[in-house]
Formats: C-alpha cells, structure tokens, sequence
C-alpha cells in the first residue's frame, strides 16, 4: 500500500493482484465488485493492523518460546552433536564397508539416529543392542538398510531397559524430549543444556498458568495428593501433561487429545 501527500488530495494505491502469503483468506483481487472503500475497510479489519510493536514482539517470543520451537532446536542440536558418535556405532556393528556407506548417507540415517537417542535415554545399551540387531536378519532384499535398523530399534527399545525394580526412569526432558547422552562437544554441550532448562522452565511455566486459570484438562486429573511423595508424582505427571499440549498444541479439554501425526508422547 502506498499514499500520495498532495494539495487538493490524498490518494492511496493498493496492489490487488498479488497475494502477500502472510494474510490468509480470500484476496480482494478475486473479487469483481472490490471497491476502494472495501479494499480499505479489509485492510483495517485485518489483524496485523490491531498490533502494537510491542504486541507484535510479544507475540513472536511466545512463538519462538515454545516447547515445540525448543525441542526441534535441541534436537536439532543433538543430531549434529552426536552425528559422528553413531556413525561410528555403526561401522562396529557388523555390517560390510558398502552397508556402513550406504546406512550413513542415507536420508534414514537422521531418523535412526533420533532413536539410537531415545533408545540410549531409556538406558539400553547400544553397543551390545545394535550388533544383536544388525546379526537378527539379513539386508538383501532392504531398499533403505539404515530404515530397516531403525524399524529394528523401535520393536527392540520399546520399553525402558531393565524390568520390575530394576527398570529405570528415561532421561526424559520435561518428561517428552530424550537427553542427548555420551561425549559431545563443549559448544554443542552448552547449547544443549541451555535449551534443556528452556523446555523446563516453559513447561513449569504452562502448568502453573493452567492451574492459575484453573483449565479444564487440570481439573480432570484430580486433586494433588497431599502427602509429599503423592504430590511430587502428580506434578510430574501434569508437567508431562503441560508439556506435550505446549509442543503439539493441544487445546482441547482432554488432557491427552492426540496431536497431527502424535499419538502420545514419546
């Protein structure tokens, strides 16, 4: 939009024929009966018109504050931290130099590594896993090896290592996000811690405003217990809770509506 400053007249131009990809919805152009004075009342009508500077500022940070945004940031992170740690895993677990070749460049190498992750926070050991699994079945009719052992690691680390008592809590973050464990760099260690106590901070954060707001989703999970240990569970769980609707925003009253493509968290 563009305006004139003249003696007798302002005049303002608006382009009609070229839709900005930030404004949703029909486009005046499409409309044979647009008018100046309708072009300018959509325009004044539209939200981006209603939002002071610091409304706008506010709205990015929530934005860019998300769980959702914090999580692909430290996973993100994780990837390239740990990419040369499982590429090595992978050269040691018996497969021959052309499947090591074709496992670490494949597209499915990032997603097995994700689970390599999961699979370490909920305490397996790779080192024993990971041969065990490459040896189970062979590879000659796969179209994607590195798929294939991904598929593997997920039927074989469903469940945290260990069983009864000696099964042990997954180094979960904000009870969602798996902690990228093992030697990583100094730099990479501290982007990865400082997004880490982002997630909890949010997530203690989202939780004390649903309880404050006294939200739907909370009631339905009772009242906390009042002895400290009962408490203490019923806090984590709700922080879990709090922390999957941020990540798959989930607005619904049930506590655990099933985001797109998230049946539950991880």
């Amino acid at each position: 939009m563009a305006m004139t400053r003249g003696r007798d007249a302002n005049v303002a131009y608006v382009a009609v024929d070229k839709p900005d990809a930030s404004h949703d919805g029909p486009h005046p152009g499409q409309n044979d009966e647009v008018t100046g004075r309708s072009v300018l009342i959509s325009i004044l009508q539209h939200v981006g018109a209603e939002l002071s500077a610091h409304e706008t500022i506010a709205v990015e940070q929530e934005s860019w504050g998300t769980i959702a945004q914090l999580a692909a940031e430290y996973e993100t992170i994780a990837a390239a931290a740990q990419r040369d740690r499982w590429a090595a895993l992978v050269r040691t677990s018996g497969l021959n130099a052309e499947e090591v070749d074709e496992v670490i460049g494949s597209d499915a190498f990032g997603p097995l590594s994700a689970e390599l992750r999961r699979a370490e926070a909920n305490h397996h050991d790779l080192a024993n896993l990971l041969p065990r699994l490459v040896r189970a079945r062979g590879f000659g009719d796969a179209d994607d090896i590195a798929a294939v052992i991904r598929h593997r690691v997920i039927d074989a680390t469903a469940r945290p290592a260990g069983s009864g008592r000696t099964r042990k809590v997954p180094r979960l973050i904000a009870g969602l996000v798996p902690e990228a464990m093992g030697p990583v760099a100094d730099d990479m260690r501290q982007a990865l811690d400082e997004r880490r106590d982002l997630i909890t901070q949010r997530a203690d954060a989202v939780l004390g405003k649903a309880i404050a707001d006294d939200a739907q989703w909370i009631a339905s999970l009772g009242e906390a217990p009042a002895a400290a240990s009962g408490r203490e569970r019923w806090q984590l769980a709700a922080g879990t809770i709090a922390a999957y609707r941020d990540r798959y925003a989930v607005t619904t009253p049930s506590p655990w509506a099933p985001a797109r493509g998230h049946g539950a968290a991880n």
